[in-house]
């Protein structure tokens, strides 16, 4: 059986910022595009409070994991892009919460800017998906 790709679009994360879906699956791999901390109305979440805005985008990633039928704990790939690479504790502290013992592979990148004005981290994510 040949795998197909299959674009996802999960109610509640509000519509896209450019031509992309929220995900892609193919086979057993689903392919999380970047998530900023927004809310389902494009708001930015959390102000200048690096803590808070890597919650709503950890809450936002788990709700596209859910849709597929996926968890932290499948999550093969992982890449953080910050807007200050000094946020980096701050935010593991909250993606320990979210990952558990769960210790995929990953990138951090420090970039000069997002897409959403005031946004300090936008994350990707590469997960395998259990089909029965």
């Amino acid at each position: 059986m040949t795998a197909t790709k299959r674009e996802i679009f999960v109610p509640g994360m509000g519509p896209p910022l450019s031509h992309y879906c929220d995900a892609v699956a193919f086979g057993d791999l689903l392919f999380v595009s970047g998530i900023l901390p927004l809310d389902d109305q494009l708001n930015l979440v959390g102000g200048e409070d690096p803590q808070v805005q890597a919650k709503q985008v950890f809450t936002r990633l788990e709700q596209v994991l859910a849709a597929e039928g996926a968890a932290y704990a499948d999550i093969l790939k992982v890449t953080l892009f910050l807007t200050d690479v000094n946020d980096r504790a701050a935010i593991n502290a909250v993606r320990k919460l979210y990952f558990g013992d769960s210790r995929p592979a990953s990138t951090l990148v420090e970039v000069s800017g997002l897409i959403t004005p005031g946004a300090r981290l936008e994350v990707e994510a590469i997960a395998r998906l259990q089909r029965t």
